[in-house]
């Protein structure tokens, strides 16, 4: 009303300022700067329980992954997160002064697996050693073993386990592809060398500190740990071996993979067979 007033003077020619007209009518002068608040955005109901019972089971998923395994609109996922504040907080992503050269990448199955291992938590076993084989094509982990050693027998059993995986049986591999690792006492063991030439395969090192050169294979681990190991307190070597293979299936057969077109490993393999 005041507002109204006050135009109405100006048009007759007449200039009086807001706060003195609410004192001339007996009105609160805040109540003239009130502007009502947009209402809360409306979300479906059907969408954000089946999104907050996944990330309720799986906190580490992100906004790409719950829409690939619930098959809805990544941007409908990403306005339901940002609504009701389920966003998780990203990494800071900085340059490190790292030694430029070929990446882990291949443009087909079989041209590049790579290696690497990593330390689990086993409770009454201690610490344990888990090996890892990936394609760096598909992204499929063919071969893993936890054991309590973290000598080169367990990195032999993971690389046999894969190769078992791939091509059913142990033996020379029909086209010789290279197999990248760091430059650990594990993977330049005379016994691992010697393993590996056996079965045809070509051995390439990452540069010393360069761990971004194994890109595949550290980035999957640290996926494993998110969203598996640091999510359980495992009891024995038994018990830790058991929710691990039942999370690489999941990795392998039901989790879509962004760098995949949202497709699963085992999905990229069938199509580039």
């Amino acid at each position: 009303m005041i507002v109204e007033v006050q135009q109405g003077l100006k048009s007759d020619g007449y200039s009086v300022s807001i706060s003195k007209l609410c004192r001339w009518f007996d009105v609160p002068r805040r109540t003239q700067y009130y502007r009502p608040v947009k209402s809360a955005p409306k979300v479906q109901a059907r969408f954000a329980e089946a999104i907050k019972a996944l990330i309720e089971a799986e906190p580490s998923f992100g906004c790409r992954t719950v829409a690939g395994l619930l098959d809805f609109n990544k941007n409908t996922v990403q306005r339901i997160f940002r609504i009701n504040g389920w966003q998780v907080i990203k990494r800071a992503v900085g340059k490190r002064p790292r030694i430029e050269a070929i990446p882990s990448k291949a443009t087909r199955p079989d041209e590049r697996w790579a290696m690497d291992l990593c330390r689990v938590w086993g409770g009454v076993d201690g610490w344990l050693t888990l090996a890892l084989v990936i394609d760096c094509h598909t992204r499929e982990l063919l071969g893993w073993h936890l054991s309590k050693s973290g000598k080169a027998a367990t990195a032999m059993a993971a690389l046999e386990q894969a190769l078992i995986a791939r091509y059913g049986c142990l033996g020379r591999v029909p086209e010789p592809f290279l197999l990248r690792s760091d430059n650990g006492l594990v993977f330049t063991s005379r016994k691992y060398t010697q393993l590996v030439r056996s079965y045809g395969l070509r051995q390439e090192f990452i540069t010393p500190h360069c761990p971004q050169q194994n890109g595949m294979v550290e980035r999957v681990i640290r996926t494993l740990k998110e969203q598996c190991v640091h999510r359980h307190r495992f009891e024995n070597l038994k018990h830790a071996s058991r929710i691990i293979a039942d999370w690489i299936q999941f990795y392998n057969h039901k989790r879509p993979h962004q760098s995949l077109g949202m497709k699963t490993p085992a999905q990229m393999f069938k199509l580039a067979a």
